[in-house]
């Protein structure tokens, strides 16, 4: 990774963050990004150099890293490795995800808690940043061995966690029926129903209107702000949506309602191409209840869509591109096909999507770009939305939980604008919700003193 543009104040902190983490590209990569972001305010504030703020930042409160042994329905044991990175309480009590994916490690549970801190802060909520997750795959699994990792899980996790402490929800590979089995476990071993510990939970049991919504509906209201900043509107928009689980089904959701045209999707087996708008429906239907792969949706949809198995969803032109899926997933050429076919806007729907150098292409050929630590911090917001309904034992209607949702990206992206213009890069999103969120989080660390 190249360090050639951090400011000498950073790069012995970047430096000593690297020698500290060996290995752990994913986090070497956040942390470069927010570093590189703080040049305007180098040297300007005794109090951060002081305390040694930035150096404290970086370094997480809490590692836990646990055995998960699970029996299989044949009777087999299995072994995963659990993780929950409690990185920055100073807001809040942590609050981050939990994700249940083959390629989870230490590296990428720290980076998402460290953007976590971040996203978190640009919410205007009381809630610090973390993250957790394991190694296992619930893809192909029964529902009795998913409950019972789940069970396993929870049983180390539950020693860590709680409403004033740390507060996980889901992410990749844990939805509804993940948080079910983890909050049933909790409830047992504690003997406490303890309903804010966790959210995502069913709206039955605890849960908030627009929970499942949130993330997707949020990544498209703030792309929505940033259209507007330049006087446009979804309306008429060829969009390029990434993914298909959670965020990207409720962005094409969100964009359909606001007139734009999402035409392709994508999932670990290629994507498809539907030029009348993806039938949302039927990919609702394939995805969350089916649980197939996006061939279904073609095979379902007949000669008018097209299933494509090699290339990259970003080959589709597009005027407006979500990225949704996962990390690093729209790479340097990847974005230097989106400038090609004329893409006015890329806002992140999922966890650093763009590596740094497709973030550097998109900006030089004057792309609006919005990190995901902004654009995607719907999701985050919500589950605090839902903390607090759970704390005054009340449940918000839909349209409410969305209104307030909205209003909280339209938040975001003015502090965005107004402290990127304030320090003098106007538009440069990026430089805005670092500053924002690591200003609003560095004030609070002053103020606490070192702990």
């Amino acid at each position: 990774m190249t360090t050639q543009a951090l400011h000498p104040n950073f790069q012995g902190h970047f430096d000593e963050v690297i020698a500290r983490n060996p290995g752990e590209r994913e986090f070497h990569q956040a942390v470069y990004e927010v570093m590189q972001s703080l040049s305007p305010i180098a040297g300007r504030v005794d109090e951060y150099a002081q305390w040694s703020i930035l150096k404290r930042m970086c370094e997480p409160e809490r590692q836990l890293i646990f055995r998960v042994p699970w029996v299989t329905d044949t009777g087999e044991v299995q072994i995963n490795r659990g993780y929950r990175v409690e990185f920055n309480s100073t807001l809040g009590p942590f609050k981050g995800g939990l994700r249940f994916h083959p390629t989870v490690n230490l590296s990428i549970i720290k980076f998402l808690g460290f953007e976590q801190v971040y996203k978190n802060a640009l919410t205007g909520m009381p809630i610090g940043g973390g993250k957790g997750g394991s190694d296992f795959d619930p893809k192909g699994r029964s529902e009795q061995e998913v409950m019972r990792f789940c069970q396993s899980f929870m049983t180390e996790l539950h020693r860590h966690i709680g409403e004033h402490t740390d507060v996980p929800a889901g992410d990749i590979g844990v939805g509804g029926r993940e948080l079910g089995y983890l909050f049933g476990q909790f409830k047992r071993i504690t003997n406490r129903y303890e309903s804010g510990v966790l959210t995502g939970k069913g709206l039955t049991w605890g849960g908030s209107q627009v929970r499942t919504e949130a993330t997707g509906y949020g990544t498209v209201f703030f792309a929505q702000e940033m259209l507007a900043s330049r006087g446009e509107s979804f309306d008429g928009r060829r969009v390029v949506v990434s993914g298909s689980g959670n965020v990207a089904i409720y962005a094409v959701e969100k964009v359909q309602e606001l007139g734009g045209t999402v035409v392709a999707v994508s999932d670990s087996g290629g994507y498809v191409v539907d030029e009348a708008g993806i039938d949302l429906s039927l990919l609702k239907e394939v995805k969350e209840r089916q649980r197939e792969r996006l061939s279904a949706y073609a095979d379902a949809r007949g000669g008018a869509v097209r299933h494509v198995t090699d290339g990259a969803v970003w080959d589709v032109p597009c005027d407006v591109a979500l990225p949704c899926a996962t990390q690093n997933e729209l790479q340097a050429e990847h974005a230097r096909t989106l400038v090609a076919h004329g893409t006015g806007l890329v806002a992140e729907g999922a966890n650093m999507p763009c590596t740094a150098e497709a973030v550097t292409i998109l900006r030089e050929a004057g792309v609006l770009y919005a990190p995901g630590k902004a654009s995607n911090a719907g999701g985050v917001a919500t589950s605090a939305l839902e903390m607090q309904q759970n704390a005054s034992r009340d449940s918000w209607s839909f349209e409410e939980t969305q209104e307030r949702l909205r209003q909280i990206m339209v938040d975001i992206h003015r502090q965005c604008l107004e402290t990127a213009e304030e320090y003098g890069d106007p538009g440069n999103y990026v430089m805005g919700a670092n500053l924002a969120g690591y200003i609003r989080v560095a004030d609070a660390m002053v103020a606490l003193g070192v702990v």
